[in-house]
């Protein structure tokens, strides 16, 4: 089995994520997402590869979701995906 997770070191779920990966005895590939981030297009082949939308992988807390507005439930998948690109690139 292949696993590979984009990490953050600074944060806390990441790290615990990977030691959970460790523990069932994989060693994950770890793409420390900041250093090597994803081209826009592997962004969305990755929310599409997790079966989910973009706004079901928003992180709120810590970042500057209120004061962009991207709790308005009107702004697209391209929008968010736009929004979420270049606050982390």
């Amino acid at each position: 089995m292949s696993v590979t997770i984009y990490h953050n070191p600074k944060c806390g779920t990441s790290r615990n994520t990977i030691a959970m990966i460790r523990a069932s005895g994989v060693e994950p590939e770890i793409i420390e997402y900041l250093k090597t981030p994803p081209t826009k297009a592997q962004l969305i082949q990755l929310i599409a590869n997790m079966g989910v939308t973009p706004r079901a992988i928003l992180r709120e807390k810590g970042t500057p979701y209120a004061e962009l507005g991207l709790d308005n439930a009107q702004l697209s998948d391209a929008v968010l995906i736009d929004a979420m690109y270049n606050i982390l690139f």
